[in-house]
C-alpha cells in the first residue's frame, strides 16, 4: 500500500508551478491492463477523442450504475461546506457526490488537499492494523511525478492513456510486492495502487462493495505472506546453526533402553546380595512393628558406634620432626644458585630437587645446565614455562643424550617449536637410542612434523605423554602406531582437542602391549568407539582414565568389566550418566582394582557400600569427591573391608558424620591421607578424638594445607 507524501510537485514543463491551495484535487486513474476500444461516453455532450479505453475494474461496475467509464475513488474534504463529503470523480470531468452527478465546473472549487489526504490514508492504515512501509526519496519523487501526470491527463487529455505501459493482473491486484527481506521495497507509482487502498474504512462511499471484513482478510493475507517469507528465510539459514549428531542420538536411545532393562534385572552375585541386605537393614531400622522410631531411638540404635577419646585427652597431635633428607633438600633449594655439580647425586633425589625448585619458582638455566651436563640418564623438569628458545638451544645443542632414558619437559610450549628440534634433541639419527619415557605435556607449539622427527631418533619409547598438545592431530597416532606399535605401553592424550577417537581407533588397536591409556576431556570418546577398542586390546590394560567423558553410560562400564580383567586403576570422574548398575558391573568383573576415582557421580550410599564389601579389599586409593549420597553404609563397609586403603577422599560428602569418619580412621590402620574439603559438618569431636596417629587430614577449616600438598607425595 502506497502513502502519498506531502511535498512540492515539480512542473512538467520545467516552469515553477504555483503553490497549491488546500482545495486542489489530485485525480489518479485506475491503471489499465490493456488497451481496448472505448465505449460511448457517459457525457454525451463531449464526444470521445480516442478509439481505445482502459479496461474497467470489476469493483467499480456496481457503483451507481456507471459501467461505461472507469472511475477513481478519492477521499475529499470540503473545508467550506460539508467536511468529510465523499465524491466519485469521472474521467469526463464530472463528479458524483452521494449519488448526485455534478458538473465539471465544481471540480476546481472542491479539489483535495494533498496533506489532508495523506493524513486520512495514514489513519486508515492505523485503523486496519497494516504495517507501515519503508520508502526512499526516489520513490517519493516517482510518486509525485506520476500524480502530476495523472492530474494533467485527467483534466485535459483523457485519451492520452493509450501510450502507457500495460499492467498485468498480478500487478493490479497486489500493487507492492516484497521480493526479499533485506532489499528495499520496489517503487510503485500511483497508477499501480489497488483501488481498495484509497477508500476510507470507517466511512466508505455509498454503493461501494468493500467491507471492513474484506480489508481485514487482505491484511491477514499480507501478514501471512510476510510470515511465510520469514519462515523461508529461517529454513534457509537454520543449517548454519543447527547441530545434530545421529550417532550420538542413537547411542543415547539405546543406552536409555538398556538402563531401563537393567533396573528390572536382578544382578547375580555378591553385589546384589549385599544391596539386598542393606536395603532390608534400612527398612528394619526405620520401622519396628509398624511404628516409626523417634529421633532419640534412631540415634541410639545407629549402626555406627564410635567412642571418641576422653575429653581430657583431646590434645593436638605432636608435630612430626622432619627427616635429615628433608632438611638437606630445603637447604639446597634455598641455595640452588650456589650448586656447582650434581655428580654422584642419584636420579631420585634429582627428581625431587627439580620438583621443589619448580614449585618454588626458583628453577633457572644454571640448574638446567647442571642437569644436562655429562651423560645423564634422566632429565625431569616439571615446569619449563620460564625457558626460552635460545636458552633451550644453548643447553641441549651439545648435550650427550646417548644414555638418556627419561626425558620430562612439561609446559615447554614456549621453548620447543618444531624448528629447534633438528639442532637439539633430533640432531642425529641415533641421538636418543635408549629413551624409554618421554613427557612433553603442554607443548602447544609442537606439531605432527616435530613429533615425527623426535620419534624417529627414539625407537625404544615405551611411555609417551602428549597431554595438552593442541596442534597434534589424528595422524600423529597413526605415526606412533607404525613406529612404536610393538613397544609402546603408556599413552597419554589428555585434552588433545584436535584428536578424534573415531579416526585413531584403527591405530589404537595396533598397540599390542598398551597397558595405560588416558583420554581425559576428549569430547569424541563414546561408548561404541570405546567398546571396539576394549574388545580388541582390553586384556592387557591396567590403567584407564576417562575423566570428563560425559557421553559414557552404564553399558560402557559393562564392556570394561567384561573385557579388562587385569585393570588396576580406573578414573571415572565427572562421568555423570552412570548409575548404580555401573558399580554392579565393576564389582562382578574388576576384582583387582587398586585405585578408583569417582567425582560428581550419582551413586547411592547402598551401591557404594555394596561395591566396597565385594571388591574393596584390594583398594589402596578411593576418591568419593562430591558423591553426595555417601553416608553411614559406606563408612561401615570401608571400616570393615578396606584394610589396604591408604588415601581416601570424601570431600563435599556432607552426610559423613563425626562418628562415621572416626570409625573409618580408627579401623583402617593403613590410612595415611584423608581429604575432607567442604565437609563443614566435621567438628573437633572427630579431629581431636580419633586414635590413628599416622593419618593426615587435609581440608579442615582454617588449616594451612597447601604446605603439605605436593605433586608427588613422599609416602605414595
Amino acid at each position: 500500500m502506497t502513502i502519498l507524501r506531502s511535498r512540492e510537485i515539480p512542473s512538467v514543463s520545467g516552469k515553477p508551478r504555483p503553490k497549491r491551495q488546500s482545495s486542489d484535487i489530485i485525480q489518479p486513474s485506475t491503471p489499465a491492463r490493456k488497451q481496448e476500444p472505448s465505449a460511448p461516453s457517459l457525457d454525451r455532450s463531449s464526444p470521445p477523442t480516442n478509439t481505445f479505453r482502459r479496461r474497467r475494474s470489476p469493483r467499480l461496475e456496481s457503483l451507481n450504475g456507471f459501467t461505461e467509464k472507469e472511475v477513481s475513488i478519492l477521499v475529499c474534504s470540503n473545508r467550506k461546506s460539508n467536511v468529510g463529503e465523499r465524491f466519485l470523480s469521472l474521467r469526463s470531468g464530472k463528479k458524483v457526490a452521494n449519488g448526485i452527478e455534478t458538473s465539471g465546473s465544481e471540480i476546481d472549487s472542491r479539489k483535495l488537499d494533498l496533506v489532508e489526504e495523506t493524513n486520512i490514508v495514514s489513519k486508515e492504515l492505523d485503523n486496519s492494523g497494516d504495517d507501515a512501509l519503508v520508502r526512499s526519496e526516489e520513490k517519493g519523487k516517482s510518486v509525485m511525478a506520476e500524480v502530476n501526470d495523472v492530474e494533467m491527463k485527467c483534466d485535459e487529455k483523457p485519451s492520452s492513456s493509450v501510450n502507457r505501459r500495460k499492467y498485468t493482473r498480478e500487478e493490479k491486484a497486489k500493487g507492492i510486492q516484497v521480493e526479499n527481506l533485506s532489499p528495499p521495497i520496489t517503487t510503485v507509482g500511483v497508477e499501480e495502487m489497488d483501488i481498495d487502498n484509497s477508500i476510507d474504512i470507517q466511512n466508505p462511499p455509498e454503493g461501494a462493495s468493500l467491507t471492513k471484513s474484506s480489508v481485514n482478510a487482505q491484511n491477514q493475507n499480507g501478514n501471512a505472506s510476510r510470515n511465510q517469507q520469514f519462515r523461508d528465510f529461517a529454513e534457509r539459514n537454520a543449517s548454519r546453526f543447527a547441530r545434530f549428531d545421529v550417532e550420538m542420538e542413537e547411542e543415547e536411545e539405546s543406552s536409555d533402553k538398556e538402563e531401563v532393562e537393567l533396573q528390572v534385572e536382578d544382578w547375580p552375585g555378591p553385589f546384589s546380595t549385599a544391596m539386598k541386605i542393606m536395603k532390608d537393614r534400612e527398612e528394619n531400622t526405620i520401622l519396628h512393628d509398624g511404628v516409626p522410631f523417634s529421633s532419640d531411638i534412631e540415634r541410639s540404635s545407629s549402626p555406627i558406634v564410635w567412642p571418641p577419646r576422653r575429653s581430657d585427652s583431646f590434645t593436638s597431635p605432636p608435630p612430626r620432626a622432619p627427616s635429615l633428607q628433608e632438611l638437606s633438600m630445603r637447604v639446597l633449594v634455598k641455595n640452588a644458585d650456589a650448586i656447582t655439580s650434581l655428580d654422584y647425586v642419584p636420579d631420585s633425589l634429582r627428581v625431587k630437587l627439580c620438583q621443589l625448585l619448580c614449585d618454588s619458582r626458583r628453577m633457572d638455566v644454571h640448574f638446567l645446565d647442571l642437569l644436562v651436563r655429562g651423560s645423564p640418564t634422566g632429565i625431569c623438569v616439571p615446569d619449563c614455562s620460564w625457558l626460552t628458545e635460545e636458552q633451550f638451544t644453548e643447553c641441549f645443542k651439545n648435550c650427550d643424550t646417548s644414555n638418556l632414558m627419561v626425558l620430562q619437559l612439561d609446559q615447554c610450549g614456549r621453548c620447543m617449536p618444531d624448528y629447534v628440534l633438528p639442532s637439539t634433541l633430533a640432531r642425529s639419527p641415533k641421538s636418543l637410542p635408549m629413551l624409554s619415557s618421554l613427557s612433553l605435556s603442554g607443548a602447544c607449539r609442537l606439531s605432527d612434523v616435530g613429533l615425527r622427527a623426535l620419534v624417529s631418533v627414539a625407537p625404544a619409547i615405551t611411555s609417551i605423554n602428549l597431554s595438552q598438545c593442541s596442534l597434534l592431530t589424528s595422524s600423529t597416532i597413526d605415526m606412533l602406531s607404525d613406529s612404536l606399535g610393538l613397544v609402546l605401553r603408556e599413552l597419554y592424550l589428555n585434552e588433545c582437542q584436535s584428536i578424534d577417537l573415531k579416526l585413531i581407533l584403527t591405530a589404537l588397536k595396533k598397540f599390542e602391549k598398551l597397558e595405560v591409556l588416558s583420554l581425559v576431556d576428549l569430547p569424541s570418546v563414546r561408548g561404541r568407539l570405546l567398546r571396539e577398542f576394549i574388545t580388541a586390546r582390553g586384556q592387557a590394560l591396567k590403567q584407564l582414565t576417562l575423566s570428563n567423558s560425559v557421553k559414557l553410560t552404564d553399558s560402557s562400564i559393562k564392556d570394561i568389566s567384561e573385557n579388562c580383567p587385569n585393570l588396576r586403576v580406573l578414573d571415572l570422574a565427572n562421568v555423570c550418566k552412570l548409575t548404580d548398575c555401573a558399580l554392579g558391573y565393576l564389582a562382578n568383573g574388576c576384582q583387582f582394582l587398586e585405585k578408583l576415582i569417582f567425582c560428581r557421580n550419582s551413586f547411592s550410599d547402598e551401591a557404594v557400600a555394596a561395591f566396597v564389601e565385594t571388591s574393596g579389599g584390594s583398594l589402596v586409593e578411593l576418591s568419593l569427591n562430591n558423591v553426595k549420597k555417601v553416608g553411614h553404609n559406606t563408612a561401615l563397609a570401608l571400616a570393615k573391608f578396606s584394610e589396604k586403603l591408604q588415601i581416601l577422599d570424601v570431600s563435599w560428602c556432607r552426610d559423613m558424620s563425626d562418628n562415621a569418619l572416626g570409625y573409618i580412621v580408627d579401623s583402617c590402620s593403613s590410612l595415611k591421607v584423608l581429604k575432607v574439603f567442604g565437609c563443614t559438618q566435621i567438628t573437633d569431636t572427630f579431629v581431636l578424638g580419633h586414635s590413628n596417629p599416622n593419618v593426615e587430614i587435609l581440608g579442615l577449616k582454617m588449616d594451612p594445607f597447601l604446605n603439605h600438598l605436593t605433586k608427588n607425595h613422599p609416602d605414595s
